[in-house]
């Protein structure tokens, strides 16, 4: 009788060794990744964070509660809040940005975006060699350091970390604010598009937290006021 087995357990890849195998490739000691959480959000404020990582110090020890560092969507929100203290550990810099609906439909959605990563990155003192962003590429004369990283939030660590930062605290923003509109369902979808979003919407109406400059269907046959 043959007598079974157990197989090992497939070990994770350790996603973050590559992303700051990338950073480290850039030849400079402080290297620092801005991303946002919320842009495609019909309700709710835009978020950016700024994350700055001296990349020669972490090695070793200091590099574990960072393995597995990766694009905050590819994490469970239990694994991003673990990473969250992570990178709140190892950062030498951290800064967030909060752009309220309001504006976002006063300056419109990009210019709000680029305006909130820039604000974030200018936050950080001393100014970082390099900074990063995912996807979107600064102005010039904006007279940072920057350079645009396509797709930066799955190949870079400092930008990996300022996505699980934003998306954390625009969460966090989302489900405290969820008790003052209650029966939009803020606390699970915290502002995304879904069917119960759409239709509390247009069963009650909008918010102050809702973007009313969006084209979107949940807005058909409302008077927005605009």
């Amino acid at each position: 009788m043959a007598v079974a087995t157990a197989r090992p357990r497939a070990r994770r890849p350790r996603t973050g060794r590559r992303l700051l195998a990338h950073d480290r490739s850039l030849g400079v000691r402080l290297v620092a990744g801005a991303d946002e959480a919320g842009r495609g959000c019909l309700a709710g404020p835009l978020v950016a964070a700024a994350v700055c990582l001296d990349v020669e110090r972490l090695s070793g020890p200091r590099m574990r509660p960072l393995a597995d560092l990766n694009d905050s969507k590819q994490h469970t929100a239990e694994r991003r809040e673990e990473l969250l203290d992570a990178v709140l550990a190892c950062a030498e810099q951290v800064a967030v940005c909060v752009i309220p609906a309001a504006e976002i439909d006063r300056r419109g959605l990009h210019r709000s975006n680029l305006a909130a990563l820039e604000r974030v990155l200018r936050r950080l003192e001393p100014v970082p060699e390099v900074c990063l962003t995912d996807g979107f590429a600064l102005a010039a004369s904006c007279g940072l350091p920057s350079r645009r990283v396509i797709g930066g939030d799955g190949r870079s660590a400092s930008i990996a970390a300022a996505s699980i930062v934003a998306k954390v605290t625009r969460d966090r923003l989302m489900h405290r604010l969820a008790a003052h509109y209650p029966g939009y369902g803020f606390e699970s979808h915290v502002g995304y598009i879904t069917p119960e979003h759409t239709r509390a919407v247009r069963e009650r109406g909008l918010t102050p937290l809702h973007r009313r400059s969006f084209a979107a269907m949940a807005y058909e046959q409302l008077d927005l006021g605009l």
